[in-house]
C-alpha cells in the first residue's frame, strides 16, 4: 500500500508512535486498550493506512488523549486574542465525512472544537468515548439526525444539544444538501491529557 504523506497524514502516524513509545507498550497492548487491530496500528504508524474518524476516536479514547491530538500539534492559550489561521482537516471520502479543526486541545480549558461537513445521505457512527467526554453540537447548516442510546433526534439550522459521549452515537444527513455543525468535545477532569 502507497504512503499517505499528506502532513496531517505524516503528524497521526508520529504520534500514534510516539503516544505508544511513551507508555512503553507493544502494538498488541495498544490493540488491546484502543480496539484497533494490531496490524492496522502498525499500517497507521508507518503512514500506510489513512484511518476513518471512528478509529482515530478509538484511537484517542484507548490512549486517553484528546482527538485533536492526534493531528494537531496545538498552540499555547496566550493573553492576546488571536485567529487560528491555520486548521487541520481530515476527510473520509468514502464516508462523505470532512472534520475541520477550529481550535485543538487545550488542557487548561479541557475542549477542542471542529467544524464537521457530511455529504447528504451520510452516516458516521462512533464507538464510546472516554468517560468524562461531553459533545456540543450546533448545527450551522443543513438538517442533522444524531442518534444517542438507539434514538434519534433531530436538529436544524440554529439547534444544538449536549451529551455524555460514552456511549455509541451516530451522525446522519437525511437532506439532499451539505450539513454542517460545529462539534465542541469537552474532557471532564482526567478524561483527557494533552500527552
Amino acid at each position: 500500500m502507497a504512503s499517505d504523506s499528506t502532513p496531517i497524514a505524516v503528524h497521526v502516524a508520529r504520534t500514534v508512535k510516539r503516544l505508544r513509545q511513551v507508555r512503553e507498550w507493544s502494538l498488541a497492548h495498544a490493540a488491546l486498550e484502543t480496539g484497533v487491530s494490531k496490524a492496522m496500528l502498525g499500517q497507521i504508524e508507518r503512514g500506510e493506512s489513512s484511518p476513518t474518524v471512528a478509529t482515530l476516536w478509538k484511537i484517542a479514547s484507548g490512549f486517553r488523549v484528546s482527538f485533536s491530538t492526534l493531528f494537531d500539534e496545538g498552540k499555547p492559550l496566550s493573553d492576546e486574542p488571536r485567529r487560528d489561521e491555520v486548521t487541520s482537516v481530515w476527510g473520509e471520502d468514502s464516508a462523505g465525512m470532512q472534520a475541520r479543526l477550529l481550535f485543538p486541545f487545550d488542557p487548561l480549558l479541557g475542549f477542542e472544537m471542529f467544524m464537521i461537513e457530511l455529504a447528504p445521505g451520510a452516516l458516521s457512527e462512533s464507538a464510546p468515548h472516554a468517560s468524562g467526554v461531553v459533545e456540543h453540537i450546533v448545527v450551522v447548516e443543513g438538517v442533522l439526525e444524531l442518534r444517542i442510546d438507539e434514538r434519534w433526534q433531530r436538529l436544524e439550522s440554529g439547534e444544538g444539544l449536549r451529551f455524555l459521549a460514552d456511549r455509541p452515537h451516530a451522525m446522519r444527513n437525511p437532506g439532499t444538501g451539505r450539513l454542517r455543525f460545529h462539534d465542541v468535545i469537552h474532557y471532564l477532569a482526567g478524561a483527557a491529557s494533552d500527552a
